[in-house]
């Protein structure tokens, strides 16, 4: 289970203080420490100063006594500081000087330096002081001990760390509070978008007061609810056209066959009842074998079966296979233009036929239809026109939608079941092209498009 929006943030607020806090932490101690350096330093050196200047001025083995006496009183009981002066005279040494600092003597340049004595670390410097009357040549250390500055330091650090891991919970608790009032708005939607009744799908979610981000956001989540509004009234129309389609011919299986039952019949009555019946089973199968095609498309079936072929070859074809119909309807066709492109040809006679067809359905006697084929740079075009009545403009964009009408009472609308263009269409997407109408005073066109692309291959 992912941990809520405010714990996210107030943990990712936590990580950024605790990463500032540590580098400001660092940072500080460092500072500290360097100044601690310098101020023990500086204690070293003006210790040395003033021991080095009573050394000078000793020039006798009496008044070295003296200096002697000094230095004791300079020494502290703890032994926090240490003095000692060598001499190749044991007359003229003060401190037992330890064979480790005689070492590092022997082999150090000069300036400060760290020795551990009896368990202390202790900063150190040194000075040289040439012989003045009795007095040989010395050699002056002045160490101070290191602990209570590292005591000092080691407290600044604890409280430096206590103190930011105080910050960061501090920050946490409040992160999460600020993020809670930020995200208010955002519960709120959701508490309003939870509330949208399926029962009414005009519902949509305020816009106003909210902030800029949730604004945009609302109004695509409204958008996408448009677009689900309309497929549903569409899904509505599509079950109520379906079930219309297969009423009648299912009323008319049943009302034959039930009169055929009403009394005793001859063989070539009731022959004449299962031919009837035959030719409404024939309709129903047609409108469901139509739909699957139709199916198969909208899950994304394209044409994989593809040939270079002639168009207008095709559209030939087509005519000369619905030659009878157009002697019954008396209109001719006439075959404009050719292109050539990889297209399956079983589905293009099928939406050439379906164009055909509504166009011989909407012509008058005498008529005549125009087929024209172009090469429109990667797309071959296919455009039938027939002289008719002007479709309106409003109805145009909906010619291929299934079970579509443009007026239920016109002439010969019933004879089809109303997805001739609707299959135009899917022959159209399974090629990779599209469909277009247009209707002016001269007559009405519809067509198609095909992609002039080899097809793509099935995953």
């Amino acid at each position: 289970m992912k941990a809520a929006i405010a714990t996210r943030l107030a943990v990712m607020f936590a990580v950024a203080a605790l990463g500032v806090f540590s580098l400001v932490g660092f940072a500080l101690r460092h500072v500290l420490q360097r100044e601690l350096d310098r101020h023990q330093l500086s204690e070293v050196n003006t210790r040395l100063e003033y021991v080095g200047m009573m050394v000078a001025r000793n020039d006798s083995a009496e008044k070295w006594q003296s200096l002697r006496s000094k230095l004791d009183a300079l020494t502290p009981l703890d032994g926090s500081v240490r003095f000692w002066v060598m001499s190749p005279n044991p007359r003229f040494e003060y401190g037992d000087a330890p064979t480790m600092l005689r070492e590092r003597l022997s082999t150090h340049t000069g300036g400060p330096f760290v020795i551990d004595l009896e368990g202390r670390s202790m900063k150190a410097s040194s000075r040289s002081f040439a012989s003045n009357g009795e007095r040989p040549a010395v050699q002056v250390v002045t160490a101070v001990d290191s602990t209570r500055f590292l005591d000092t330091l080691n407290a600044f650090a604890g409280a430096l760390v206590a103190l930011s891991l105080a910050g960061v919970a501090l920050v946490a608790l409040l992160g999460h509070r600020i993020a809670k009032v930020g995200l208010a708005p955002l519960s709120s939607l959701s508490q309003e978008a939870q509330s949208l009744s399926p029962r009414d799908l005009s519902q949509r979610l305020r816009l106003s007061p909210l902030p800029p981000e949730l604004a945009d956001l609302v109004s695509s989540f409204n958008g996408a609810l448009d677009r689900v509004q309309r497929a549903y009234a569409q899904l509505e129309g599509f079950n109520a056209d379906v079930a219309h389609e297969l009423r009648t011919p299912l009323a008319n299986l049943i009302g034959q066959t039930q009169v055929a039952l009403a009394k005793e019949r001859t063989a070539p009555q009731l022959e004449e009842t299962l031919q009837s019946n035959l030719e409404e089973l024939d309709r129903l199968r047609a409108i469901v074998n139509d739909m699957l095609f139709l199916a198969r498309a909208d899950q994304g079936e394209t044409a994989l079966h593809r040939v270079q072929t002639s168009a207008a070859e095709e559209v030939s074809k087509t005519v000369e296979f619905l030659e009878v119909l157009l002697d019954e309807a008396g209109v001719s066709v006439r075959v404009e233009g050719d292109a050539h492109a990889p297209f399956e040809r079983s589905l293009f006679r099928r939406a050439a036929s379906n164009l055909l067809l509504n166009a011989i359905e909407h012509s008058e006697r005498g008529a005549e239809i125009v087929v024209a084929i172009a090469q429109q740079e990667s797309k071959v075009r296919i455009a039938v026109t027939n002289p008719g009545t002007p479709i309106p403009e409003q109805h145009l964009e909906r010619l291929f939608d299934r079970f579509y009408r443009v007026d239920g009472a016109r002439r010969n609308s019933r004879d089809n079941h109303g997805l001739g263009l609707s299959i135009v269409r899917a022959v159209a997407k399974m090629h990779g092209g599209t469909v277009f109408a247009t209707s002016t005073a001269g007559g009405n066109t519809v067509g198609f498009t095909l992609a002039d692309a080899p097809a793509a291959r099935a995953p």
